[in-house]
């Protein structure tokens, strides 16, 4: 069975419970990027953090932008989540895709000494998280709040509380298996809505933290729906939406000459005098764009 994104509600509908499998999608981000393992867990965690934020999408032009630039080793990291919808119609959500990169996916640390883990933390460093929504208005919601420890699940709550003043609830994981392809990967979001007492995030927390790590979960057999009824079990969760998820970029030849157009036509016209053609590489899959000097000279 491929990613998807289950979502429901709990304690009478005061709980918005998000939750996703994205292990094909983080490994074919690995395979694209080559990412060495740590890089490999710090971008799958963005990338699931952006399928999990793709709910606040609308409609099918709409883009969500999770950032995480930090002076650690691999620099910054983006992820974007974009949906399609039966007919275009709002609400009528039928899909999410992903892409993402990071700035220096060779990037890698020895395992934390505390616990023989990756060390996240380590490679992200200080810095900052910002989202970006962009829901087709005049200007996109921007917001961004530093980092409180790079693991990227803790700082997304923190977004949550301080920017969106919504306590939430953020877990995220990746299991790097032996041949260093990824074994498992995903994670869940839980949001308080209007409504819910605020002991309800702190009972929720205690319950998460006393359980196994998210990929452990998985890794052992548990689906994602399991897991979620387990974290809301006494709170009657509701997990009624149910949505495929993938890792898709939506590069195109017309978006690398908006692309080189927005660059100004001095520095066109540098290109045209000094290497006669550009090459343009896609950052999130790759793809090589090639243009002529005739091409380029149609630009100006």
């Amino acid at each position: 069975m491929g990613d998807f994104l289950i979502s429901g509600t709990a304690a009478d509908g005061c709980l918005r419970i998000i939750g996703a499998e994205t292990t094909a999608a983080v490994n074919r981000a690995q395979s694209i990027h080559h990412a060495a393992p740590t890089a490999a867990a710090a971008l799958g965690r963005v990338l699931t953090g952006a399928i999990l934020m793709a709910k606040e999408l609308k409609n099918d032009a709409d883009r969500l932008t999770l950032q995480v630039k930090g002076r650690g080793p691999i620099g910054g990291i983006t992820a974007v989540s974009r949906i399609s919808t039966r007919n275009g119609a709002a609400g009528n959500l039928d899909g999410i895709f992903v892409k993402g990169y990071a700035e220096n996916p060779y990037a890698d640390l020895p395992l934390r000494a505390s616990d023989g883990k990756l060390d996240v933390g380590g490679i992200v460093g200080k810095g900052f998280l910002s989202v970006i929504l962009d829901l087709g208005l005049k200007e996109p919601y921007t917001g961004s709040v530093p980092l409180l420890s790079g693991e990227i699940a803790e700082d997304l709550s923190y977004y949550y509380a301080v920017s969106k003043q919504v306590p939430a609830a953020v877990s995220f994981g990746v299991l790097i298996d032996r041949d260093l392809s990824i074994r498992k990967a995903g994670g869940f979001l839980l949001q308080l809505l209007p409504g819910a007492p605020d002991k309800l995030i702190t009972e929720l927390e205690a319950r998460i933290s006393s359980m196994p790590s998210v990929t452990t979960l998985l890794n052992a057999g548990a689906s994602m729906e399991n897991i979620l009824e387990d974290i809301a079990a006494g709170y009657a969760p509701d997990l009624s939406s149910k949505i495929p998820c993938a890792y898709s970029c939506d590069c195109s030849r017309t978006r690398m000459e908006q692309a080189l157009c927005s660059i100004g036509k001095e520095e066109l016209r540098r290109i045209l005098e000094e290497d006669h053609g550009a090459e343009i590489c896609c950052h999130f899959c790759g793809m090589k764009y090639q243009f002529s000097e005739k091409e380029l000279e149609s630009l100006l």
